[in-house]
């Protein structure tokens, strides 16, 4: 599949329902063979100007649109997004290099996600309670907060946007979207799915560029009231700061420290498929992939073993391919983090099990090898820092109390995964483990859209993606009271006795 799938060699904005040429362009390489895919647009801030002033004048008007209409544009876009399944599945590959199949997934996930949103324009519950004076009424509802941006990874080029820009738009705000310069292929998809599903215009505006000149005139724009973010550490606290000094809400979901589990009782074969999955899948890039396995020293040796050997059945190449599990990094600078990290953990003293090294294959694509290090320490940097590649670290623990604090001990806090049987172990992880996410006899990786996705500490601000609790970020809450009394009265004051 080449550019000319695209039917374009040059990506365009899309602004007020317009595709809008931009001078400046760069490439963009599929990360599996290092093919120009399509040139990318770096705007700057004169086209985040002209999205703006689009989605507050569209934003008027869609705000007006009972909600439940609003949500039957989302309807069309998930059927659209579904008879385009397999299409936008092998796109997101070539420009990403996931496996087809995780492609597929991520892609499906998206269009789970516009079917559910869909369904809070009818609900979109406010409450209604007892007032306080006799012939007084008072309820409480949601009103959306205007022209919101979003600032998506590439990672998750598709799903993740669905998750900001779907409760957005049902909620009746207007959309600035920031899609990653390394994936904007999802974004020119997603964009002409919204227009043939007949969004009005203006209500989504896809401005594609980097993060130093779109996203941060993004974050200082006096008329974009929220900025939704996915994405570092360091760049999400430049944001939070900068929204904070405005007054402007700031959603920040910003990566993990996962660790996977394995107590003394546990399946260890269900263990390993589980960590392989969590570590090696995406090639470990994604903020929810395992990077620690916390192992009671009774299964140490048999899980290592079990582990190496299932990691020798691990098919590396382009995710196009048939049969590949493991695909190419993004590119150069993410393969040259995982090179310094690789030292690190030697240097530290940590032991290198399998992998460690660049895949040697003639591709000219960004291969590495799954990697295992073993005999890790908790205060290791391989152990407490991020690293978003196919390296995951055992240490070990000699019971289930030093296995929660290890977990514990870093500053990020997505998600968290046991192996036990044991079911009063199952109820105190459940409770002690400190991430917003929790799995139980699984790997830590498999979130459903329907329940809220985010953590704890270093990984964000408090709020969530995905789930109901998706329209917090993208609504304020206004307090309605209506007396019928025909008389002033004064709440508390007339409350006296």
């Amino acid at each position: 599949m080449t550019a000319l799938t695209l039917e374009t060699d040059v990506l365009k904005n899309f602004i007020d329902g317009k595709w809008v040429d931009v001078n400046n362009t760069t490439a963009v390489t599929n990360p599996a063979n290092g093919e120009r895919i399509v040139q990318v647009p770096l705007s700057d801030q004169s086209h985040v100007e002209e999205a703006v002033q689009a989605a507050i004048k569209a934003q008027k008007e869609w705000a007006l649109v009972p909600a439940p209409q609003r949500a039957e544009v989302l309807y069309r876009v998930g059927m659209i997004m579904k008879d385009k399944k397999e299409r936008l599945s092998r796109l997101l590959t070539m420009e990403n290099g996931k496996v087809l199949e995780e492609a597929r997934g991520e892609v499906q996930e998206g269009i789970d996600m516009a079917f559910y949103m869909a369904g809070e324009g009818r609900r979109l519950f406010g409450q209604t309670t007892p007032a306080e004076l006799k012939d007084k009424f008072a309820m409480s509802q949601r009103v959306p907060v205007g022209v919101v941006g979003i600032i998506t990874p590439w990672n998750f080029p598709i799903a993740i946007a669905t998750w900001k820009s779907f409760p957005a738009i049902v909620a009746g705000n207007a959309v600035v979207w920031k899609p990653a310069t390394e994936t904007p292929i999802m974004a020119y998809e997603l964009a002409k799915i919204f227009e043939e599903a007949g969004l009005p215009s203006g209500v989504i505006n896809v401005v594609f560029g980097k993060g130093s000149e779109v996203g941060d005139s993004m974050v200082q724009h006096k008329d974009i009231r929220v900025i939704s973010f996915t994405g570092s550490n360091d760049t999400g606290r430049n944001i939070a700061s900068d929204c904070g000094k405005q007054l402007k809400k700031v959603s920040l979901e910003m990566g993990g420290k996962n660790a996977v589990i394995v107590m003394d009782d546990a399946d260890l074969d269900l263990a390993v498929e589980g960590i392989l999955w969590s570590a090696f899948g995406t090639s470990g890039q994604r903020c929810t992939a395992c990077s620690r396995v916390i192992v009671h020293h009774k299964v140490k040796k048999t899980l290592e073993e079990r582990l190496l050997a299932a990691m020798d059945h691990l098919t590396i190449g382009n995710g196009l391919e048939d049969g590949i599990k493991v695909g190419p990094i993004i590119n150069e600078a993410g393969l040259n983090k995982i090179k310094k990290y690789i030292e690190v953990g030697k240097q530290e003293g940590a032991t290198l099990l399998a992998g460690g090294t660049e895949w040697e294959t003639n591709n000219p694509g960004y291969y590495f090898t799954p990697t295992l290090f073993t005999d890790a320490k908790p205060d290791m940097r391989i152990a407490q820092e991020e690293i978003f590649g196919p390296v995951v670290s055992l240490i070990e623990v000699s019971s289930f109390e030093e296995a929660i604090e290890v977990n514990n001990q870093v500053t990020f806090g997505l998600s968290s995964s046991i192996f036990t049987k044991d079911v009063n172990r199952v109820f105190k992880a459940q409770r002690d483990l400190d991430t917003g996410i929790v799995y139980v006899n699984a790997g830590t990786t498999g979130a459903e859209i329907h329940l809220p996705f985010g953590g704890t500490k270093g990984t964000g601000n408090g709020h969530r993606d995905s789930g109901v609790q998706a329209l917090d970020v993208f609504t304020e809450w206004k307090a309605i009271y209506v007396d019928y009394s025909g008389k002033l009265q004064r709440a508390q004051i007339d409350t006296e006795e």
